[in-house]
């Protein structure tokens, strides 16, 4: 019984001293400068005495003792460690003042990326990197656009970003905050009163332009509807010229047969009685007084005119 009760205490006492001695073995040991972790993306410098013992860039577990030897021990409590970001970073400036060749106002946007180089020479060579290279980014940008052609300013976008990159870049280097890509993001107007006066223009030459079509468009249709006429006319022409000569032959053929001129007149001549408004009557053959009779009987019509009748006497 007594061997249980020893195994349980030694257990608990084992997992309170791992629970609660081991971060404060490993918080001693960073203390007294036995060993440092390195993030990813990190660097640490260490100054002591205003000299500069070691800089660590690579990530992971670094032993001190083996990188700055004794004075690792002292390095937490007589000297000081900076711990720097070194992953890329990205700054964007807004409408920086830029005159054109013509006097024009523009406002340049300017998109660029930097990281640190040298560690050193960004902690002591300049107190506000950061704030300096946005500086001479902006002062480039003047300096560099300045004075170029309208047309230049808003098509060759590429080529300005070359120019204040190169404009840039030596003097961020020696800061040890290095430069990376620049590219001008926007090149706008920054007088409201011009940026009226260009859209009323744009408007204008867009009411002209389509002025234009239209007034091309309605042409075309005319033309193309008078050509039209024109040959629809001629060949009407054509057409009543022609008339003639063929009812003529037609006629000239039927003529050759008497027979058959006849039998054509008079089949013309019933149809025009029957689409006609006249009346028609037959009477037998040899009876003329009975033709006399009605026709004296025929009474004058509405509009005083007497009414037309057709007698016929049958065969």
């Amino acid at each position: 019984m007594s061997s249980v009760i020893i195994t349980l205490v030694t257990a608990f006492v084992t997992f309170i001293v791992f629970l609660i001695g081991e971060p404060i073995v490993r918080w001693l040991m960073r203390v007294f400068g036995f060993y440092a972790i390195v993030e990813e993306g990190t660097c640490h410098v260490y100054v002591l005495f205003g000299k500069v013992v070691s800089v660590l860039n690579e990530p992971g577990l670094q032993l001190l003792w083996l990188k700055m030897g004794p004075q690792a021990f002292v390095i937490n409590w007589l000297g000081k460690r900076y711990v720097l970001d070194m992953r890329l970073d990205q700054q964007y400036l807004r409408s920086l003042p830029v005159n054109s060749e013509e006097g024009a106002p523009m406002g340049i946007g300017v998109w660029y990326e930097m990281h640190i180089s040298d560690p050193v020479a960004y902690l002591f060579k300049n107190t506000d990197p950061q704030g300096s290279l946005s500086a001479n980014v902006s002062s480039a940008t003047v300096r560099t656009l300045s004075n170029m052609p309208l047309e230049d300013m808003l098509t060759t976008r590429h080529i300005m970003s070359r120019a204040v990159r190169a404009e840039v870049s030596p003097k961020s280097e020696a800061w040890g905050y290095k430069l990376g890509s620049v590219y001008i993001r926007k090149v706008h107007f920054r007088d409201v009163n011009m940026i009226q006066q260009i859209e009323e223009k744009v408007v204008n030459r867009l009411r002209q332009v389509t002025s234009a079509i239209r007034q091309d468009g309605s042409n075309r249709v005319s033309i193309i509807t008078n050509s039209a006429e024109r040959r629809a006319a001629v060949e009407f022409a054509k057409a009543n010229a022609i008339r003639p000569r063929i009812v003529g032959a037609a006629l000239q053929k039927i003529g050759q047969d008497p027979e058959v001129a006849n039998t054509m007149f008079e089949i013309l001549e019933t149809e025009r009685m029957l689409t006609g408004q006249s009346q028609v009557t037959y009477l037998p053959k040899g009876h003329e007084l009975l033709s006399q009779m009605l026709a004296s009987s025929q009474e004058p019509g509405a509009d005083g005119k007497r009414s037309g009748q057709a007698v016929s006497s049958r065969q």
